[in-house]
């Protein structure tokens, strides 16, 4: 599960990093990343938040992939800058998203830290 200083929870953030983050996706997952460059913000440690569609399935298949992706996030907590917003959309079920959150890491690390 991840610590509760790495959910991303607000509405009005969900919608900035969508709309205006770097974004790079995969067959089953689209990954929008945001650094906030602001200096009046205290460095916070990077957030992530999911988005998952009922077309996926029902609340408890929903919570299952969701559970699934926030324990393979553990392992990139520290990857990203502070203050970076980063929100995963899933697009289909499958059975393991291992592989492509790490890939799609790779990928918006270089994003990100190229437009830093």
């Amino acid at each position: 599960m991840l610590p509760e200083v790495n959910r991303l929870r607000s509405s009005a953030i969900f919608t900035a990093v969508t709309k205006s983050g770097h974004k790079v996706s995969s067959q089953h997952l689209v990954m929008y990343g945001l650094n906030q460059k602001d200096n009046d913000r205290v460095n916070k440690p990077a957030q992530f938040g999911l988005i998952i569609n009922r077309s996926i399935g029902g609340a408890v298949k929903r919570h299952k992939i969701a559970r699934k992706i926030r324990h393979d996030l553990i392992s990139f907590l520290n990857e990203f800058p502070t203050n970076t917003f980063i929100v995963i959309r899933v697009l289909k079920q499958s059975d393991t998203y291992t592989q492509e959150i790490s890939s799609l890491v790779l990928k918006l690390q270089n994003k990100i830290l190229v437009n830093a």
